[in-house]
């Protein structure tokens, strides 16, 4: 007999309307992440919009433009997640820097040959957008999800921005490599539309979250009400309260995050690592774009495998496993000879990223208090921002010392070990109990407000 839908998709972790559209916001912004900061915009950067000046300047405002809007969310993204639950405004705060993120991508569109300067404009706001987005987005799953269901949907979120992101650019990818099959003149404007289709994607997928997610209810915490603060003075007073929290009581959350800051070092090395590695290795730039498409295929069924993996023998276990798979992937990085092994190791990543980067999202979500995911959501971007920095320090350093990038990416795999071990000491029932009490304690005592009342469609 045959499994019926809702079954499916109740194991999926996508059975009901709120889910789907919570998860399906993934499928909208990672067109973004991969069409723009991923796949095509560097190599049209490189060779159209930094035409005429120096390739060593051309590359030095990229990555300094890169780790200054890093730097600029990991600053904002306490500040706002303290903003939208003090305010209970998490949708509003969500769609304006949406908003900004779709409209630097389709006015990416409008950079041409030597405009370098509009095009690093553009890409640092698009940046800014769906970084900062990303901290209302996963601030709505522990208010959309219980407990037994947070991993399954937070794995679902991943295997759709998967698909979805790699439907559009395998389009994309068509027309600038045959734009005459498209009615378009030439490969630049084929690419330059590539950017437009991201903001359409990304707008339109995006609506059925606004449409079907409701607002959390605004909580504010009992001498908050007695003081009668503004948004501003309340807003920083939160921040200082939440950092002192998870620095102090919330221990397990924290030693978590220190965790995620040290693994996600070694992960985001691999991502942005992976083709100027092959590169240097002679690989010819169709694999690597080849590669890149696989992990992303790969990715989508061992998602949603991981979530049920975690079912099983839990989140913590599930991304430990995660990282002795990376640590396996590091060696045979090394050894790695011809296009055959890169291709395997697409795979292996494939089959493990999703899973460990959505696990590290919803662990966290089930150690910490609802009425406040937003500020510590934030917290958390700001350990994800900063874990894109040292691991490609270290591998450039590494280079440095030994010569050689096959050497270097030996070091990737410290961060893997230390930040396993520092995994392995979270005692995540301890933290998941401290929350539920927290929330069961302000819901005795604080005033609620509701949010605005959203339209939910049925199933």
């Amino acid at each position: 007999m045959s499994t019926p839908p809702a079954s499916i998709l109740r194991r999926l972790g996508l059975d009901r309307p709120a889910l789907r559209a919570w998860a399906l916001y993934d499928w909208a912004n990672s067109a973004f992440v991969l069409v723009i900061i991923t796949a095509v915009f560097p190599v049209y950067y490189r060779q159209v919009a930094a035409n005429g000046i120096d390739g060593a300047r051309a590359d030095f405002w990229f990555s300094l433009v890169t780790s200054m809007t890093l730097v600029l969310v990991a600053l904002l993204a306490p500040v706002l997640g303290a903003l939208g639950d003090f305010l209970g405004r998490r949708k509003a705060l969500l769609a304006i820097f949406l908003s900004l993120g779709v409209a630097a991508s389709a006015g990416l569109a409008l950079v041409q040959e030597g405009d370098w300067t509009l095009a690093l404009v553009l890409f640092a706001i698009g940046n800014l957008g769906v970084a900062t987005s990303f901290v209302f987005y996963d601030a709505l799953l522990p208010h959309i999800a219980r407990g037994d269901e947070l991993d399954r949907v937070s794995t679902a979120g991943y295997a759709l921005g998967y698909l979805g992101s790699g439907l559009l650019l395998i389009v994309d990818l068509a027309a600038i490599q045959r734009p005459a099959l498209f009615g378009l003149a030439n490969s630049g404007l084929a690419t330059r539309l590539s950017f437009l289709s991201v903001a359409l994607w990304w707008a339109l997928f995006s609506l059925p979250l606004f449409r079907r997610v409701p607002e959390p209810p605004r909580r504010i915490e009992s001498d908050e009400r007695a003081a009668a603060m503004a948004a501003v003075a309340a807003t920083f007073s939160r921040l200082g309260e939440t950092f002192h929290e998870l620095s102090t009581g919330y221990r397990e959350a924290f030693k978590l995050l220190i965790a995620v800051l040290i693994y996600n070092d070694g992960i985001g090395t691999i991502i942005r690592m992976a083709s100027i590695y092959a590169a240097s290795r002679g690989l010819p730039n169709q694999h690597i774009i080849g590669a890149i498409l696989l992990v992303q295929f790969v990715g989508i069924p061992f998602a949603f495998l991981f979530g049920a993996l975690a079912g099983r023998i839990g989140a913590k276990r599930s991304i430990l496993l995660a990282l002795v798979v990376y640590t396996g992937i590091s060696i045979l990085a090394y050894r790695m000879q011809t296009v055959q092994e890169f291709y395997l190791l697409a795979i292996l990543v494939g089959m493990v990223q999703g899973g460990a980067q959505a696990l590290s999202r919803s662990l966290f979500a089930a150690m910490i208090p609802k009425h406040k995911a937003s500020e510590f959501f934030g917290f958390f971007a700001v350990f994800e921002k900063f874990a894109g920095i040292l691991g490609p320090l270290v591998f450039t350093l590494m280079i440095g010392f030994t010569g050689s990038s096959q050497k270097a990416i030996l070091s990737v795999i410290a961060f893997f070990a230390l930040g396993g071990f520092l995994l392995s000491r979270v005692d995540v029932e301890a933290g998941g109990r401290l929350a539920r009490e927290i929330d069961a304690r302000l819901l005795g005592d604080a005033l609620e407000e509701p949010g605005p009342t959203p339209r939910v469609s049925g199933t």
